[in-house]
């Protein structure tokens, strides 16, 4: 079996997409300030095991710039207007990835930018991991439908920590004790466990 088909992820073959985490979404995503956390954290990781990383902005002219606390200052950013992140300049840079497998997608909408990625990239034959504490929406109605439209389009729905373990795979990993500083403490509340009551979660 094809190991996209099985999930496997390793840092040689994966990319980081952030997706339009912006000043004017704080006062109305959903528990964005845990949604920007938990992806600064894959961003750290990503940092040290030398995963290429890509930041889209939504309009920024109107939406405002990336926010600070995602620690991705030091960035370029792509802005766009349509929702996919798979713009042209972003398909070139993955054009010099010749051995990319998979998407390690967080941020901002999931029924609208992170369905739109998703499944832009699961059409380009890519595996797509949608973090789903590190991605929000305004309704958690439609945060919870997309998650299950996603699963049902091919998407692996995962958490943080679940992917950072995959991707580090071994304690004697060289970066493994300062990824083990990162994830030290939970990764912040986000309200998954109330959008899945009993057997009705997007991860069953």
């Amino acid at each position: 079996m094809a190991l996209a088909r099985l999930g496997k992820v390793v840092p040689k073959t994966s990319i980081l997409f952030l997706c339009d985490m912006q000043e004017k979404f704080r006062p109305t995503i959903a528990h964005f300030p845990q949604i920007v956390a938990v992806a600064a954290r894959m961003l750290q990781v990503a940092q040290l095991l030398e995963i290429p990383v890509v930041v889209t902005e939504q309009y920024p002219q109107g939406l405002g710039p990336t926010v600070p606390e995602l620690g991705a200052e030091g960035l370029r950013k792509f802005p766009k207007t349509c929702f996919s992140m798979l713009v042209p300049e972003v398909e070139q840079e993955l054009g010099a990835l010749p051995h990319l497998r998979s998407v390690l997608l967080c941020g901002i909408e999931a029924q609208a930018c992170i369905m739109s990625t998703a499944l832009d990239a699961l059409e380009r034959g890519l595996d797509v991991h949608v973090v789903a504490d590190a991605c929000s929406s305004r309704s958690q109605v439609d945060r919870l439908a997309a998650l299950s439209r996603l699963r049902q389009s091919g998407a692996f729905i995962t958490t943080s920590e679940g992917l950072i373990l995959q991707l580090v795979r071994d304690a004697a990993h060289p970066c493994f004790r300062q990824i083990q500083k990162v994830i030290k403490d939970p990764a912040p509340d986000s309200g998954l466990v109330s959008l899945f009551p009993g057997q009705s979660s997007g991860f069953s």
